[in-house]
């Protein structure tokens, strides 16, 4: 009979919410995976208990599982069984370039049409941008993803979201800010 191997593992740059997803349903999907082992989590870190090989095993699939939620910011009930099951490592999870970032319940948000993909691009070259043209045409909605994008990836620490106040036939009177 081999002997139990206790392993900690340490989840760095991942929010454990989002990887033992709501209500740990991910987490009991990892544990049903691997009935053999006996897993807890704690925080940022998950302690295994069991057979050598078992432990190792189970922390090359965890670091695919990582990879992939690093490079896509999401992770669903196929993505864990696929890592499990070997197909997704740490080496090889696929980039796709067109994505701008990946919305709830795994929803891709990418630029759609030539006007968006020039924005996308100009965004990563400047610290400034000016989007002009019709309602509509997906200016804010693109901007929007950028930013997400930019606080999933740790750019930015916050998003301030504001629009002009306008006049609409009454007075506003002294706002701050004002001349």
């Amino acid at each position: 009979m081999t002997e139990a191997v206790g392993k900690e593992i340490m989840i760095e740059g991942v929010d454990p919410r989002e990887l033992y997803g709501p209500q740990n349903v991910y987490l009991e999907q990892i544990k049903s995976l691997h009935p053999s082992l006996k897993i807890v989590a704690r925080g940022s870190s998950l302690k295994v208990l069991g057979s050598e090989s078992e432990t190792r095993r189970f922390d090359k699939h965890m670091e695919g599982l990582v990879a992939y939620y690093l490079k896509y910011g999401h992770i669903s009930a196929q993505v864990v069984d696929q890592a499990f099951a070997g197909n997704i490592t740490d080496q090889d999870v696929p980039v796709d370039k067109d994505v701008i970032v990946y919305g709830n319940n795994g929803n891709i948000i990418r630029a759609r049409t030539i006007n968006q993909q020039k924005l996308v691009k100009l965004y990563d070259k400047n610290d400034l941008l000016f989007a002009v043209g019709p309602a509509g045409s997906g200016k804010t909605y693109t901007a929007i993803a950028l930013a997400v994008r930019a606080l999933k990836e740790k750019e930015v620490k916050r998003i301030i979201l504001t629009r002009p106040a306008v006049e609409a036939g009454e007075k506003l009177g002294f706002l701050p800010g004002d001349m």
